[in-house]
């Protein structure tokens, strides 16, 4: 873009809404998960993506463009989530200073747990208020935003 454009009233009232509801049903499932004496969110979308890597596990620089975790971030929280037991770093073979990440039994048993809790936050904050139709609209729309644009 060259030129500088001025958002709209519209863009701008969707665009406080959308960082307004989006902060406030994030706080509702951390609240959930602090109630059940669980982790942050955080420690599940590491959690899951690593579940997801299956036995292989992850590489750190993966783990960041899957989660969006700055490089910082995530080494501390990987750090946390070693000493309780939840992942395992392993040296990588044909890189003496590389590590891959991967999820203990222990991990996978915490976000199951974690899961428990936060499906159901997701249940109720998001699809007991909205029609099957309205998700998919809500979920095509929210699509469109992505940045960068995704071809799912």
């Amino acid at each position: 873009m060259t030129e500088q454009a001025t958002p709209s009233p519209e863009a701008i009232k969707a665009w406080a809404r959308l960082m307004r509801v989006s902060r406030q049903l994030i706080e509702h499932a951390e609240e959930a998960l602090k109630e059940g004496g669980l982790p942050p969110l955080a420690w599940y979308d590491v959690l899951h993506e690593l579940a997801e890597a299956g036995e292989g596990g992850l590489r750190p620089f993966q783990l960041i463009e899957r989660t969006l975790f700055a490089q910082y971030n995530i080494s501390r929280l990987l750090a946390r989530l070693e000493a309780d037991g939840l992942v395992e770093k392993l040296p990588v073979a044909d890189d003496g200073r590389g590590q891959t990440i991967r999820i203990t039994a222990n991990g996978r048993d915490t976000r199951r747990r974690m899961w428990a809790i936060y499906g159901r936050s997701i249940a109720e904050l998001v699809g007991a208020r909205l029609s099957a139709d309205e998700l998919n609209m809500v979920s095509a729309l929210l699509g469109r935003l992505r940045y960068p644009p995704a071809s799912d």
